[in-house]
C-alpha cells in the first residue's frame, strides 16, 4: 500500500510539471540560502583567522593602563607607563617568552627625490620580524647592533616604498631618504602585510626604537611592548608571567590595580570568531524564513490540488479508500515536493560552494551539518504544511465529492 501511495503521488506531481517545479522552487531557494549562508560564515571565519594568524598566533601586546595623576584617574593609554627596561625584564625573566620588541611610534614627513609622504614611523627591535612574521621583499631588517647604536637605518613597507620610489628604477637598498629632516639609509623593503585594524603596516616605515626615542619621541617611555610566546599553547602562562614581572618592575603593592593591560591575540581571535558565528546564525535564521515561505507555497498548491481533484477523491472513497489512505496520499505528495526541492537545492548549493571555494581560496566551504539540517527542515516543512490539505481531502464526504463539478 505504501509503494502504491508513493507511486500515485509521484504520478500526480508529474502530471503538473510546471506547477510542481514552481512549488519546489521555494524549497530550492531556501535550501540554497541555508547552505550558502553557512559557506559565507565559514569563509568569513577563515578570513579572520588567516588575518590574525598572519600577524602571529602567539602574540601578546602589553599596553599602558589607567593611572592616577594628581588624584585624578586618567583613561587607559592616557599616560604611558611602559619602558625599555620593562621589555628587557620580560625577555630576561619570563621562561615562556621567545621574543620581545618595544614599539615607539611617531608621525613624520618622509622625502626621497621629488616624492614625499607623511606616514607612521615605527621604532622596533631586531626581533620584530620574528614576532609579526615579517618577510623581506628586498634587503634585510636592521641588526641588533644597529638598534644598540641607534643607527639611522630604515625598512620600508611595500606601500611606502611604492610612494617614495614612484617613477624611479633605482634599487632602494642603500639609498638615502629624509625622515623628519634626518637622513636615513634604506636597508630593506618588507613584503606586503596588509592592513590590521586601523593601521596599515605596508604604509609604515620601521627604524630602530632607540633611534625613534632619540630623534622623534619625548621621554623614555614606549607606546607598546610586543611579546611572542614560545607557542600558542603557553600564551596564558606567558601572560601571567608578564603580569607578575611588570608588577615587580613597577613596584605595585598587593591590591593596587595594574597600570598596564595585556591583550592576548588568542582572545581577539575567539572574539572575532564569535562575531562570525553570530553572523552565520543570523544568516541561517533569514534562510530558514525562506524555507517557511516555501512551505506555505506547498500548502497553497496542495489546497488547490484538493479542490481540483475533489471528484477523484469522491470516486476513491466510493470504491473503498479510507480517510487514512486519502490523507496519506496528499501528505506523501507534499513531502515528495519538499524533499525533491531540497535535493535539487543541495545539488545547486554544492556547485555554488565549490565556486566560492575556488574564488576565495578558503578550501572546502560545504557544511555537511548545514546540509543535513536543511534536508531535515525541508522534510519537516513538507509534513507540517501538508497536514492541513491532507486532512481537508480526507474529510470530504463521498456523495458531495461525486456531485462536485
Amino acid at each position: 500500500m505504501f509503494v502504491e501511495i508513493v507511486r500515485v503521488a509521484w504520478r500526480s506531481i508529474q502530471a503538473n510539471k510546471m506547477r510542481s517545479f514552481l512549488t519546489m522552487l521555494g524549497i530550492i531557494i531556501g535550501v540554497m540560502a541555508v547552505i550558502l549562508s553557512s559557506a559565507i560564515g565559514l569563509s568569513a571565519k577563515a578570513g579572520v583567522t588567516k588575518q590574525v594568524e598572519s600577524l602571529g598566533s602567539n602574540i601578546l601586546t602589553v599596553m599602558p593602563g589607567s593611572v592616577t595623576v594628581g588624584g585624578v584617574s586618567r583613561g587607559f593609554g592616557a599616560v604611558s607607563t611602559l619602558t625599555v627596561a620593562d621589555a628587557q625584564a620580560i625577555l630576561a625573566q619570563d621562561p615562556d617568552v621567545a621574543y620581545v620588541s618595544p614599539l615607539v611610534t611617531a608621525n613624520e614627513q618622509v622625502i626621497y627625490g621629488g616624492n614625499n609622504l607623511n606616514t607612521s614611523i615605527e621604532g622596533t627591535s631586531a626581533d620584530y620580524p620574528s614576532i609579526r612574521n615579517v618577510t623581506m621583499a628586498m634587503g634585510r631588517y636592521f641588526l641588533p647592533s644597529e638598534v644598540q647604536d641607534a643607527s639611522d637605518v630604515a625598512v620600508l613597507g611595500s606601500q611606502a616604498y611604492q610612494s617614495l620610489f614612484s617613477g624611479s628604477t633605482v634599487n632602494p637598498i642603500g639609498q638615502t631618504i629624509d625622515i623628519g629632516g634626518v637622513p636615513f639609509t634604506v636597508v630593506g623593503v618588507a613584503a606586503s602585510q596588509g592592513a590590521s585594524g586601523f593601521s596599515n603596516q605596508d604604509d609604515a616605515i620601521a627604524i630602530p626604537y632607540t633611534t625613534t626615542m632619540n630623534l622623534f619621541a619625548s621621554g623614555n617611555t614606549v607606546n607598546e611592548i610586543l611579546v611572542a610566546a614560545k607557542s600558542p599553547d603557553v600564551m596564558n602562562r606567558a601572560q601571567l608571567e608578564i603580569e607578575s614581572t611588570l608588577r615587580d618592575t613597577h613596584q605595585l603593592a598587593p591590591g593596587v590595580s595594574d597600570d598596564f593591560q595585556i591583550v592576548n591575540q588568542a582572545t581577539i581571535l575567539n572574539a572575532l570568531s564569535g562575531v562570525s558565528r553570530i553572523l552565520t546564525l543570523l544568516l541561517d535564521g533569514i534562510s530558514a524564513i525562506s524555507l517557511l515561505v516555501g512551505g506555505i507555497g506547498i500548502m497553497n498548491i496542495m489546497l488547490v490540488s484538493v479542490s481540483e481533484r475533489t471528484r477523484e477523491i469522491g470516486i476513491r472513497k466510493a470504491i473503498g479508500a479510507t480517510r487514512r489512505v486519502i490523507s496519506a496520499q496528499f501528505l506523501t505528495e507534499a513531502t515528495l515536493l519538499s524533499v525533491a526541492g531540497a535535493i535539487a537545492g543541495l545539488a545547486l548549493s554544492g556547485v555554488g560552494t565549490l565556486v566560492m571555494s575556488k574564488v576565495t581560496g578558503d578550501g572546502n566551504l560545504f557544511s555537511p551539518a548545514a546540509a543535513v539540517a536543511s534536508l531535515g527542515f525541508s522534510l519537516a516543512v513538507g509534513l507540517i504544511f501538508g497536514v492541513y490539505p491532507a486532512r481537508k481531502a480526507a474529510s470530504l464526504k463521498p456523495i458531495d465529492a461525486l456531485r462536485f463539478e
